[in-house]
Formats: structure tokens, C-alpha cells, sequence
């Protein structure tokens, strides 16, 4: 294991690289360009840091069932990225080097090493009818409407869905093909869930994308595959999740995202499910309103490790300066039947948790 100082190396070291490259990366691309003008390499990435402060005080300094803030009362590097790729003319790749807390989650019981890589893929676009496109390597999921990069969402804390419903990321092979202009279909083949290496049978997943106007989209996803070590042929763990996104006027965004899963187990059949609503209103061209509400159940206690029922709301202000920096000030409010959150005496035993968020992101 890494002492701190090392770590704290390897960061500074990261930050130093990135820092480099923003002034130099359009001379790279340019360079890039020149040699390859149909298929360049691109460069680009960002820095995402944020501090929480929880009002109950948790002695712990922990942000119970929360995902990627999960610190409390620390200023804290969520993520720094660095994102190459080549787009397909008829193959390129995609790779995404990844540090920091929210790096340390995504991929945890991985190697320092294969911490690092949040992405790497192969892609070949194959000529047969429209167009067959193929990726292979590691890749983020497919299921959820929220992404694992900050900067792509509408709030910054992640919902219960994002981070209790589904996986973060799999090893395997993907499919797409478009059916029709507005029609498209994915197929997947994983090693598991959160897996580098498969610790049992191969996982399965489908994807279905209907956009039946320019300003809605309608999304179905499925995953299933054996979870459980040793279980190859057996037991399967479903997730099914239906996420509808609408661009109801230029200022007013809105997203739908409702998902349900179940495992079969020695001892019977755990299941959960979940809904989230989203919204973002354009204040200006720079400036942006969001809210989540959201619902949870987990009634075997199997993905929280506590039979509950969970909700929240969450409010962000979002202001963005000179197209690079993203300022973010948000107020979220948790709620449970049971009694999963940390009060300042250390014991989990407040049913509730209300913590305001800052967070800075810049993109190059």
C-alpha cells in the first residue's frame, strides 16, 4: 500500500501533467491533425474538487450513503482526468486516466494501476449495413441517467440510484447498431459487474434508444448475469431501467429514470427499486437551476446493507466562467425509515441528513 506522502506524489504529479497540457493541448491537436486530418487524436479532460459540510455533525466526517462526496468537512480532489481519443475512420480507440476519491471508489479492489484506467477501449465501425460499431476494453455502464463525471450532470452529488441500483463500469464487448435514424440498438457482453477479471459466468446487457422527436429521448436498459462467485449458470441478477430525457424548451431541461432489480439467493430473492426526477432551468447562456428528487427502496436491506426506505432532494446553483470553469453550490436533503446516518456521537442513528456542497471543475 501507498503511504499518504506518495500518494500525495503521484497527485501533485498528475496536476502537474494536466497543467502542462492546457496551454499545449490545441497545438497537440493541431499536430495530431496534421498527420492524421480524417481521424485526429484529441486531448482534453478536467479537475473536479469539492467540500461538504454535514449539519449533523457526524464525528466520523462521512456522508452516509452518499457515493462520490462521501467526505465530510474536507476540501477534497473528487477526480483529475485526462481523456485521449481517436474518433473511428474505421477504427480508433478511447482512453480516460483517472485519480483521485471518486477514482478510489469507482474502482475499488482494483490495483493502484488498474485504479488509473477509467476507460479503454478499442472501437471498429464494421460496413455492413449503416454501420455495425464495436468496442472492446473497459468501459462506464451503460445502465443510469447520471454519469461517473461530475461536469456531465445536472447536480453534483450522485443519486441513491447511481450509486446503491447499478454498476459503475465492466470489462467486455459492445454492439450498436441504428435500426433507423432514430432508432438504435446496443448489445453487451461483460465480465461482471465492477469486474477487471470475471469472478463467475459472463454478464449480459441490452440497450434500446428511441428518439421519437429532436427534444425527447426514450432509453431502455436490462443487465443481467450471475454475480455471486462460482455462480456460472444460475442465480442471475437483474437490473431493467427505463430513463426518458426531454428538452422541453431551450432553458428547461427534464429527465426521467426508474429502475428495478432483483437477484435470486440461498435464502430467497432480494430486490430494489428506485425513481428519480431531474430538472435544470437556464438562468443565462452561464448559469443554471437544477433539482433531483428521488425515491429508493431496498426492503432486504441487500444493496445498502439495511432494509430501508430511502429519499432525497437536492438543490444546485451552477455558474460557468470563460467556457472552462464550473462553480457549483448545492443543498441536499436525505431521508430514511431506518436509521443509516452518523450523528456526533459516531453511532449511525439519525434518520436523517441534510449537507451543503461546493465544488469547482475545470475543463480543458
Amino acid at each position: 500500500m501507498k503511504t499518504e506522502k506518495e500518494k500525495l506524489a503521484v497527485l501533485l504529479s498528475i496536476g502537474t501533467l494536466i497543467i502542462a497540457l492546457v496551454p499545449c493541448s490545441e497545438q497537440l491537436q493541431a499536430q495530431t491533425a496534421t498527420r492524421d486530418s480524417t481521424s485526429p487524436v484529441t486531448i482534453g479532460g478536467f479537475v473536479d474538487s469539492y467540500f461538504s459540510w454535514n449539519f449533523g455533525r457526524p464525528s466520523s466526517h462521512t456522508n452516509r450513503l452518499a457515493n462520490f462526496d462521501l467526505t465530510e468537512n474536507q476540501i477534497m480532489l473528487s477526480t483529475a482526468e485526462i481523456d485521449m481519443q481517436k474518433a473511428a475512420n474505421p477504427i480508433g480507440f478511447h482512453i480516460e486516466l483517472a485519480v483521485g476519491s471518486a477514482a478510489d471508489i469507482n474502482n475499488a479492489g482494483n490495483s493502484e494501476s488498474a485504479k488509473l484506467v477509467q476507460q479503454a477501449y478499442l472501437t471498429a465501425v464494421v460496413p455492413i449495413g449503416a454501420g455495425l460499431t464495436i468496442d472492446a476494453g473497459k468501459f462506464v455502464t451503460h445502465m443510469g441517467y447520471e454519469t461517473i463525471k461530475a461536469k456531465d450532470n445536472f447536480n453534483n452529488s450522485r443519486s441513491f440510484l447511481f450509486a446503491w441500483a447499478i454498476p459503475y463500469y465492466h470489462t467486455g464487448i459492445r454492439a450498436s447498431y441504428p435500426l433507423r435514424d432514430n432508432l438504435t440498438a446496443t448489445a453487451y457482453i461483460y465480465n461482471g459487474w465492477n469486474n477487471v477479471v470475471a469472478n463467475s459466468g459472463k454478464t449480459f446487457g441490452a440497450t434500446l434508444t428511441f428518439a421519437p422527436t429532436p427534444s425527447v429521448t426514450l432509453i431502455a436498459n436490462w443487465i443481467g448475469g450471475p454475480e455471486q462467485p462460482d455462480s456460472v449458470s444460475s442465480d442471475f441478477r437483474h437490473v431493467i431501467e427505463g430513463v426518458i430525457t426531454v428538452q422541453a424548451s431551450d432553458r428547461i431541461a427534464l429527465g426521467i429514470d426508474g429502475t428495478y432489480g432483483a437477484e435470486k439467493l440461498p435464502w430467497g430473492t432480494a430486490t430494489w427499486k428506485g425513481a428519480a426526477l431531474y430538472g435544470r432551468y437556464s438562468l443565462t447562456e452561464t448559469s443554471a437551476i437544477s433539482v433531483r428528487g428521488e425515491l429508493y427502496s431496498d426492503p432486504d436491506g441487500y444493496t445498502t446493507a439495511l432494509a430501508q426506505d430511502l429519499g432525497e432532494m437536492t438543490f444546485t446553483y451552477e455558474q460557468r466562467f470563460l467556457g472552462a470553469l464550473i462553480l457549483r453550490a448545492e443543498y441536499r436533503y436525505d431521508w430514511s425509515t431506518a436509521r443509516p446516518f452518523d450523528g456526533s456521537d459516531g453511532d449511525a442513528s439519525r434518520k436523517n441528513q441534510s449537507r451543503i456542497g461546493l465544488a469547482g471543475i475545470v475543463t480543458f
